[in-house]
């Protein structure tokens, strides 16, 4: 599976599970919420795992800019509330990193 794919598919759970605690914990949702929370953090760590990368680390590292931009996507898509210039030009910078640090070429 290519590197973007599972590092989107993995953002995707990651987020979901995070939001799924947040809206019990800070929005009264109902504690329900936490089972597919749960399953989403579980998939989401099974879904890192067939990163691309030959180090753990730099999996890790890589995936934080895509977690990051995906994260801005969440908050226009789901939250409704649109991404600012400065929310999307740290976006980029971070998916840029984010290219650097999975693709860069090394010795």
């Amino acid at each position: 599976m290519p590197a973007l794919i599972v590092y989107l598919t993995a953002a995707l759970f990651e987020i979901a599970g995070c939001f799924a605690v947040w809206a019990w914990w800070r929005a009264g949702a109902s504690a329900w919420w936490l089972a597919p929370g749960a399953a989403a953090l579980a998939g989401f760590a099974g879904l890192l795992a067939l990163s691309p990368a030959a180090f753990a680390g730099r999996a890790f590292a890589a995936y934080g800019g895509v977690y990051i931009a995906a994260s801005l996507g969440w908050l226009w898509v789901v939250e409704g509330q649109r991404p600012d210039r400065f929310d999307a030009a740290g976006g980029l910078v971070c998916l840029l990193g984010a290219a650097l640090i999975l693709w860069g070429p090394r010795g």
